[in-house]
């Protein structure tokens, strides 16, 4: 499967999961803004993949990354780091999403796990509430957060010429 068939409209992603899981399939839902793609991104969808099924990836949309991140975010426009992330072996399918948090499409997909990275706990996990409601479970996934988009924007800034 290439790259640009793994991304999918939000409808396309309730037909694919709903015939994954007709035929026994088990789902993990990963979610970020995947902005300049590092090693911490590949070791947290790896690890989300490890816990078994179909993996899942929820992108934020151009719009929300400006929100979350501030002015001169995302780096990468949306079309571009959905293509980057599916074409990573690991990732099953993606999806663009536009709200600040990915509550909407664990609703819509109800994915057996949603995978998060080590910035958070169990506890701390935003979403947990909406994965709760259908009975889901909320792992912890990757590497320690030694890396960062935001650093890696911060360190490699070049100085300003007048």
């Amino acid at each position: 499967m290439n790259a640009d068939s793994k991304i999918l409209s939000r409808e396309q992603l309730r037909r694919q999961v709903d015939e994954w899981r007709r035929t026994g399939e088990r789902i993990t839902l990963a979610n970020g803004a995947f902005d300049l793609l590092h090693v911490g991104h590949v070791r947290y969808l790896r690890g989300a993949k490890a816990l078994g099924g179909k993996l899942v990836v929820a992108v934020n949309s151009d719009e929300s990354v400006r929100a979350l991140k501030g002015e001169g975010r995302p780096v990468l426009p949306e079309n571009e780091r959905a293509e980057i992330v599916a074409a990573l072996a690991d990732v099953d399918a993606v999806t663009i999403f536009p709200e600040l948090d990915v509550r909407a499409v664990i609703r819509e997909i109800r994915p057996d796990i949603q995978a998060k990275g080590t910035d958070y706990t169990a506890e701390s996990v935003p979403e947990r509430d909406a994965v709760a409601e259908y009975g889901g479970r909320v792992e912890i996934v990757g590497d320690p957060k030694h890396h960062s988009t935001s650093e890696i924007i911060r360190s490699r800034r070049l100085p300003r010429k007048s």
